[in-house]
């Protein structure tokens, strides 16, 4: 029976280890496709001078317990809005809903946006904004907080990957105008993943 025991906690361990590769794998092509559109001229928010000498954003390592199961709640009858920016520019978003999720033993909720520019897109039409601050915006993350990327989802559990928190183009360049976070949509607790701060070089 111990033997049984033993292998059944071997295996539950092999699996775990498997799933982690798996998922830092998914981090590692997020963070080499990241620095592949910074290299390029063409999609880079870096200044020329700076482009010449980039080689890698700087990221946390990865970090699996910021990678959490989060309630996905849809809230319907929303009114579209002017979301500020960091300058005059005011693009109409509309909240889309809801995530729920734990973190560090603590309960959290994010509003998650919808551009209703981009809805009109074909490639767009099923983008979602999420963005956010935590407390280490203007120490190791830029001062602004950061962006996730979602897809409106197909169910009602959705996977968070804080790891694939990316900065605003603000945080390279003055010449782009970013929304600003909304103040709801703070996190009482440093997210240690994703992308740091840009220091120039």
């Amino acid at each position: 029976m111990q033997f049984l025991t033993l292998l059944f906690f071997a295996c539950l361990n092999i699996g775990a280890s498997a799933q982690q590769k798996v998922n830092d794998t998914a981090v590692a092509a997020f963070q080499k496709h990241l620095n592949a559109e910074f290299k390029d001229p063409e999609k880079s928010p870096l200044p020329e001078k700076e482009l010449k000498s980039f080689r890698s954003l700087d990221f946390f390592p990865a970090a699996p317990q910021f990678r959490v199961e989060a309630e996905f709640v849809r809230t319907p009858n929303e009114v579209p809005f002017e979301m500020p920016t960091t300058t005059d520019r005011k693009p109409v978003y509309v909240k889309y809903g809801e995530v729920y999720f734990e973190l560090q033993g603590k309960e959290y909720k994010l509003n998650v946006y919808q551009s209703q520019d981009l809805s009109r897109k074909e490639e767009y039409k099923d983008y979602l904004f999420l963005p956010f601050t935590d407390l280490t915006n203007g120490e190791t993350s830029y001062s602004g907080g950061r962006y996730l990327d979602m897809r409106i989802p197909d169910s009602k559990l959705v996977l968070l990957d804080l790891n694939k928190a990316y900065n605003p183009y603000c945080a390279y360049s003055g010449e782009y105008s970013c929304p600003i976070v909304p103040q709801e949509n703070h996190l009482e607790l440093p997210v240690t993943a994703g992308v740091k701060a840009y220091e120039k070089p």
